[in-house]
């Protein structure tokens, strides 16, 4: 079977405008209002060979690297959020046995996600969120080698339309680090030892399955356990330094379908005698929602490559990557919102409601596998090593070139090689200074784009001082959530700069790899610039006179704007 592309995907789902194609605007708008489950559009994608996607080569499937599935991901949350997050679901579901199962526990499982069998992920309970060494579902051993489960979790995504659940379960009532195990739980073999929890209705994402599982002592075989006992809690926390950094695939294709309508409707709209399009302050909005996703697609683009490419420092770059580009399309989605005006909250008039759909549908991927705070705080936990390898200058140079280098051969992902903290820190910000460097002495440097280098590398500089100084406390301070949040922008303006720098100024070609790599915004280093004035710009505004926004503006419309669901790029 040929790979399934990003190309190919887009192009067999057909025209959502249509209300004729199955997965269109039209019928996400009807399933919502019913707060039913896109079964059908599901189906479909199970048919095209999507679960395909979430399944490693080793196993029958077709996943190499988090850039390819994260493509497509991106594909199917242009058109809904509550499809791809329906769907995608199951990858996240067996993540976790990819990372530390067996091959005998492997291969049933990627022959049934493959055949469409709906797979979930049980962590998060009623009584303690995202605490999850306070887990309270107990798999006590049966006497005859086996487990039995009692307990529930609560607020799972597909807990009730999964076959199967990956748990993390407390194996030993003491508690301690090894207290916690991972065990992948067929529901067909439990009879009447569990019960679905009734579906939770939600403000976004209203069609998907949001519910619960609880067991009364179901018996699970030894086979069930996933890794070694008491290893659960390491496997997922490594595992979600894969499934958080797939996750901004769901923000970007937001971001496409924002974009998409604001665009279309400023160009159309008459107001006050001239086009909307034509105002100032409708062209600087819009020119800095492309910088945005400029940016929000250059650190996507690196922290999926990193998964491969630094596997070692994998756990900063997914926490970067996941508390930075959910809230910077949330903003960008509001921009889109203001410009739209009423029509953003109309549920049915301007395209079927599918702006106040989507608003509300983004809000929630933000909490997916662990909410900003979560994210910063695994960032805060790193500080020391980060601080130090920065002053030490330390950058593994093949890894980094591997990971800033689109198209370049990538290892495939091993999970085994990932680390629960980073002993190298981060490759991407410790190598800003040589970056920038380059930049100096670069030929045909573009001198705006050089005034923004220095003055994300000033602000790197004094972040580190910072970090160096702050005492280490087992509750992080406020102070120090701040200082994760300018870490994440010296992350993401580093990935710009380097996919700036590897590409050695000249037009990447490579359209499909999203709006920065169209070959027409590196004229003058262009798309760079603009992405590091929205990194360097706080609260929806950015350094200087809005130059930046205005001339990426210009271009975008001279070139077209960022991909559009139903049109296929080339």
């Amino acid at each position: 079977m040929s790979a399934l592309t990003a190309a190919r995907l887009e192009r067999a789902l057909g025209d959502p405008a249509d209300s004729k194609t199955l997965f269109s605007y039209a019928r996400c708008a009807e399933l919502d209002r019913a707060e039913a489950f896109p079964e059908a559009i599901c189906a479909e994608l199970d048919r095209l060979g999507l679960p395909r996607q979430y399944v490693p080569e080793a196993y029958g499937g077709a996943l190499t690297g988090l850039q390819e599935l994260a493509d497509l991901v991106r594909v199917v949350a242009r058109r809904d959020l509550t499809v791809a997050i329906g769907h995608a679901k199951s990858y996240l579901g067996a993540a976790c046995v990819w990372t530390a199962g067996t091959p005998e526990q492997a291969r049933p499982l990627a022959d049934r996600l493959v055949a469409g069998a709906p797979v979930s992920w049980g962590l998060t309970e009623r009584a303690h969120g995202s605490d999850l060494l306070a887990t309270g579902l107990a798999a006590a051993p049966d006497g005859s080698g086996g487990y039995r489960l009692t307990g529930e979790k609560w607020l799972i995504n597909n807990a009730t339309r999964g076959e199967l659940i990956c748990v993390l379960a407390r194996t030993d009532p003491a508690g301690g680090p090894r207290a916690l195990s991972l065990f992948l739980v067929d529901k067909n073999l439990l009879g009447p030892a569990y019960r679905c929890l009734p579906k939770q209705r939600t403000h976004g994402i209203r069609g998907a399955d949001i519910s619960g599982i609880a067991f009364d002592g179901a018996l699970i075989p030894a086979d069930a356990l996933v890794g070694e006992a008491g290893h659960g809690a390491e496997t997922v926390l490594r595992t979600l330094q894969l499934t958080r950094t797939v996750c901004t695939a769901l923000s970007l294709g937001a971001a496409d379908h924002a974009l998409r309508q604001a665009a279309a409707f400023t160009a159309g709209r008459e107001l006050y005698g001239g086009r909307l399009a034509r105002f100032p302050h409708v062209r600087r909005t819009l020119g800095r929602a492309h910088a945005t996703l400029l940016a929000c697609e250059a650190v996507s683009l690196v922290a999926n490559r990193s998964a491969g490419a630094l596997p070692g420092e994998q756990s900063v770059a997914a926490s970067v990557v996941k508390s930075f580009v959910p809230e910077r399309v949330d903003a960008l989605i509001a921009d889109c919102g203001e410009l739209l005006g009423g029509r953003a909250f109309l549920t049915a008039i301007h395209e079927h409601g599918s702006f106040q759909k989507l608003a509300r549908d983004h809000r929630v991927v933000g909490i997916f596998d662990g909410n900003q705070a979560v994210n910063r705080n695994a960032l805060i936990n790193q500080f020391p090593v980060l601080a130090r390898r920065y002053r030490e200058g330390r950058v593994d140079p093949v890894g980094l070139s591997t990971a800033v280098t689109p198209g370049s051969p990538l290892p495939p992902v091993a999970p085994g090689r990932l680390e629960l903290v980073s002993r190298g820190g981060s490759s991407v910000v410790q190598n800003l200074p040589s970056a920038v460097a380059a930049l100096r002495t670069a030929e045909g440097t573009d001198p705006r784009l050089l005034a923004l280098a220095e003055r994300l590398l000033a602000r790197c500089e004094t972040l580190h001082g910072e970090l160096t100084a702050l005492r280490p406390a087992r509750i992080a301070s406020a102070r120090a959530f701040d200082l994760a949040e300018e870490y994440e922008e010296c992350f993401a303006g580093a990935a710009v700069l380097h996919l700036w720098l590897a590409g050695a100024g000249r037009p990447a070609h490579r359209p499909e790899l999203g709006l920065w790599a169209r070959p027409e915004l590196w004229q003058d280093g262009l798309w760079a610039r603009a992405a590091l004035a929205a990194v360097l710009g706080r609260r929806g505004q950015e350094p200087g006179d809005g130059a930046e926004s205005d001339a990426l503006y210009d271009a975008v419309q001279a070139v077209g704007a960022a991909p559009a669901a139903g049109k296929e790029t080339r």
